[in-house]
């Protein structure tokens, strides 16, 4: 089968047609592209059309978040796209943009399969008490919990790694987004992203976790409302807030000034100690993997952070290229057939 792997993010597309046979994924083709929204397919198909490269018989999307509603891989059909919809409200800088190329993907492949492959979908499996978020029971009731994310990430390392997969592994997902992921046995115990993707560790231009007083202050004290808190907490915080100017860490590594400085401090200060966290929840660490493009191409913020974990003990560490495109390509074409 012939698969076409869209893998939306916040502002670009990253894509691939592969020829899958089972668990065996033959890349064709792969770009990105900064086209937003519902165009991007339009500009995907030019190009594959340019290169004479074969239509897909069947199209896979990464969502960020499926919402209390779909927690698995699961075909596109009317009921989906009502409930991704809905699930806007939980990631609003990702879902749309994403859920623009389903629908523009729909109008162009009327009979073509499309699947939705989703990020929360690998941490189903956490437990109650990592899942649970302490709020009364009327507001966790309405789906408010811990979902987690960069699902597709972690599957694609758990998937490589296979038998030399260790029972207690944290795997760190750093870029422009991040996050870690407690993996027990292949199963996900523990996550530091929240409700949406919002949570965790220190990001490109997201915050990760931040005292809520600090919200409720700038509310009252300084007249936010929703939607300039929303552009605070997605586009100017993180690195982008600390350095004064740059989420780019290839570029905090290059100037040579006190904010810059600080910028790349907080970072591997604060990804330090969710990896503690994480091995707290797994009851010891057997593995550290690093991935996602901070983790896979910066060995300076990757011996940073190791550095500040020795007192843990002996743990092996690995450096892994995330498969997310693949992850997507391998799932459309079982659920496709």
């Amino acid at each position: 089968m012939i698969v076409l792997a869209l893998n939306a993010g916040s502002s670009s597309l990253k894509y691939g047609l592969y020829r899958v046979d089972g668990d065996a994924c033959q890349p064709l083709f792969a770009d990105q592209t900064d086209t937003p929204g519902g165009d991007a397919v339009d500009a995907v198909m030019a190009t594959l059309r340019s290169r004479s490269l074969p239509e897909p018989d069947a199209i896979g999307h990464r969502l960020v978040h499926g919402g209390p509603n779909v927690r698995t891989h699961t075909r596109i059909g009317d009921e989906v796209m009502a409930h991704l919809a809905e699930a806007e409200a939980f990631a609003p800088l990702h879902v749309p943009p994403a859920l623009a190329m389903v629908r523009r993907a729909r109008e162009a492949f009327p009979e073509r399969p499309q699947v939705a492959c989703f990020d929360t979908a690998f941490h189903a499996s956490l437990p109650k008490v990592a899942r649970t978020l302490p709020l009364p029971a009327n507001l966790r009731e309405g789906g408010i919990e811990r979902y987690g994310f960069h699902g597709l990430s972690y599957e694609s390392i758990v998937r490589q790694l296979g038998d030399a997969l260790p029972p207690r592994t944290v795997i760190a997902h750093l870029g422009n987004g991040a996050s870690l992921c407690a993996v027990r046995d292949g199963r996900s115990i523990d996550t530091t992203m929240g409700l949406t993707p919002t949570g965790g560790l220190v990001m490109g231009t997201r915050p990760g976790d931040l005292d809520p007083g600090v919200l409720l202050y700038l509310m009252r004290e300084r007249g936010y409302d929703a939607a300039r808190l929303e552009t605070l907490v997605d586009r100017e915080s993180g690195l982008k807030g600390l350095s004064g100017g740059t989420s780019d860490m290839r570029e905090l590594h290059a100037m040579n000034d006190d904010n810059a400085r600080l910028a790349q401090d907080v970072f591997v200060h604060v990804a330090r100690k969710q990896v503690a966290a994480m091995v707290a929840s797994l009851g010891g660490l057997d593995l550290l993997v690093f991935t996602g493009g901070i983790g896979e191409n910066d060995a300076v913020t990757r011996e940073a952070i190791v550095s500040g974990l020795h007192w843990i003990g002996r743990f092996q560490t690995r450096v892994m290229r995330t498969e997310e495109d693949e992850q997507i390509a391998r799932h459309t074409q079982r659920l496709a057939m």
